[in-house]
């Protein structure tokens, strides 16, 4: 029967082969609906039992396929025996402070001192700088490492090299033919690299630069009876960490630094991650939301709206009492964070009336807080379903922050945009980044934003889909049914959750709980009673029907979520979206 989504979107199934339905079930032993939602993601038989029960010694590639490991490697071993000190320049959000966390808790384990620098973002800004540098080199450091940051930054490298002191650079985001002239950039995403690791963050990069870095002081006899060997596995926690907030795809290595790492990090072994989350009051194991969306914004905070440095300060701290300080305070900055982000939405919605019809939002306004303007350009993102720019000016300069839709490489246009110099500086990647451009060149920067956007054959912003996996019977919505989707798990950007319709609904009762959220008691045709949340639907066209008048009946969309609360487990329908059938 044809359905009319309230939202338009076009609900659009999988597909589903049956033979491969049966074959997966015969081999692996599985249930019809986990063997029909892994049929669906188009996996190799070959390759399931990898998907299913990822390992690292399964899928670890040697690191050395990476461009500059190997010169990398040598170059931080020869530190190493001279006892020389470490700099750590790191980005501000939580890849960068995960990736610097990695370093630091590496070269502690063997013995090897360093020092951290986090800039401050509204006054030095994304990235390294000379001052930056100069703090490192004036502490004595024998050698620079950026995490998360670096790929670009020309000018403060030469400086270091003019200083004698050599840079490392690890990082993922986008690059220019001209590379800056470090003692090396480790990058799957240099036009040079043929490690087909693109999709790694910079903790991953990191982690892979320290088990190559291991691999050759283990092979040289540096480890010892006195000097143990540090077990990496250990740090796939803040690995996990950096990888599920920067938003990358959770496929090949990704995956199994998710799916292990969480195992580590549930452990509670880290004391920074595990005070945030006593603080964050997660009762329950840790999963890929929590740190997505309770964890990622507290640690990010810091750089947003208060001390840059916080975030790394909270991964490596061994004082309880220290720790314990920094995680009210990162939650205190968070609480300010939420404030501010939804004062510079409602400004931001009146300036993007004007705009609605343009296919790529780039808005401008006067000392828009650049901590929150990312926050802010993806709420706009997934409202309007276009990619979104937003430009705080100061003193006749602007600080941007990009948001982009699948299909749309936001990194880039900035690099684009930087070849043609109508922005300062700049960098990204496919979904998200951040650029400097003066006051008088943001209406070139928005024109030549749209027409690089029109190259694309289709138009993005007006292609909305909802893809779906099944229907199910309200009877689903069960613990046993959960689990078994878990098999699937963890969830992200390339692995999403499974998407269910259940049909021929009413509603109940509702309420609005939050200021925008609906909690609602659904019924089926069968007398089953389903617990649904909608999220950010108040005033919405889901909120009609969810707490309207509405008799007929209507079909949900969405995935499940487990809510435990006091050691009792309930699963919950967190609906995406509603459609009513063409006949009713």
């Amino acid at each position: 029967m044809d359905k009319l989504s309230v939202t338009g979107k076009e609900w659009i199934y999988k597909n589903s082969d049956t033979n491969k339905i049966k074959e997966i079930k015969e081999n692996f032993n599985l249930d019809e609906i986990s063997a029909k939602l892994i049929s669906q993601r188009n996996i190799e038989l070959n390759e399931l039992s990898n998907f299913i029960n990822p390992q690292l010694k399964n899928t670890l590639p040697n690191p050395n396929i990476l461009k500059d490991m190997e010169k990398s490697v040598i170059k931080a071993v020869d530190l190493i025996k001279k006892n020389k000190k470490f700099g750590i320049f790191g980005d501000y959000d939580v890849d960068g402070a995960s990736s610097a966390a990695l370093l630091a808790s590496y070269f502690k384990s063997i013995n090897r001192s360093f020092e951290i620098y986090i800039p401050n973002r509204k006054s030095e800004g994304y990235g390294p700088s000379i001052q930056g540098f100069e703090n490192l080199i004036k502490k004595d450091v024998g050698l620079i490492f950026t995490v998360d940051c670096g790929t670009l930054s020309y000018d403060p490298i030469n400086f270091s090299n003019k200083k004698g002191i050599d840079v490392i650079v690890l990082d993922h985001h986008q690059c220019e033919v001209q590379l800056p002239e470090a003692h090396s950039i480790i990058n799957p995403n240099r036009l040079d690299d043929e490690s087909d690791l693109k999709y790694l963050c910079a903790s991953g990069v990191t982690f892979l630069f320290l088990i190559a870095l291991n691999k050759f002081l283990r092979e040289n006899n540096f480890f010892t009876e006195i000097n143990k060997e540090p077990d990496l596995l250990q740090l796939l926690d803040l690995v996990s960490l950096g990888t599920i907030c920067d938003v990358v795809p959770l496929v090949g290595l990704n995956r199994v630094f998710v799916k292990q790492g969480l195992k580590i990090l549930n452990k509670k072994k880290n004391l920074g991650i595990k005070t945030l989350m006593d603080v964050s009051k997660i009762e329950n194991k840790t999963n890929t939301h929590h740190i997505g969306y309770q964890l990622g914004p507290r640690i990010n905070a810091g750089g947003r709206v208060g001390k840059s440095s916080h975030a790394v300060n909270l991964l490596l701290n061994p004082s309880p009492k220290e720790t314990f300080q920094l995680a009210l305070e990162l939650d205190q900055f968070n609480k300010e964070r939420q404030i501010m982000e939804k004062e510079l939405l409602k400004k931001v919605l009146i300036e993007s009336e004007r705009s609605l019809n343009d296919p790529i939002l780039v808005l401008s306004g006067s000392n828009w807080h650049e901590g929150v303007i990312g926050i802010v350009a993806s709420r706009i993102k997934d409202k309007f379903n276009k990619p979104t720019i937003l430009i705080s000016i100061k003193d006749g300069v602007g600080k941007a922050s990009a948001r982009s839709i699948f299909g749309f490489d936001i990194g880039s246009l900035i690099l684009s945009a930087l070849n043609e110099k109508i922005i300062v500086k700049g960098g990204g990647h496919k979904m998200a980044g951040g650029f400097t451009i003066e006051e008088k060149k943001i209406e070139i920067f928005r024109n030549f934003s749209k027409k690089k956007f029109s190259k694309i054959k289709s138009d993005l912003s007006k292609n909305k889909k909802l893809v779906l996996d099944s229907e199910i019977l309200g009877t689903a919505i069960n613990i046993n049914f959960y689990e078994k989707i878990q098999i699937l798990s963890p969830f992200g950007p390339g692995n999403p959750e499974p998407k269910f319709v259940i049909n021929s609904v009413r509603t109940l009762n509702s309420k609005i709980i939050g200021e925008n959220h609906i909690k609602s008691n659904l019924i089926t045709e069968e007398g089953i009673m389903i617990k649904c949340i909608a999220f950010n639907s108040n005033n919405t066209e889901i909120s009609a029907y969810l707490t309207g008048n509405h008799k007929k009946s209507f079909n949900i969309a969405g995935k499940l979520s487990l809510n435990e609360w006091g050691g009792e487990k309930k699963v919950e329908f967190i609906i995406d979206d509603i459609s009513v059938n063409k006949s009713s």
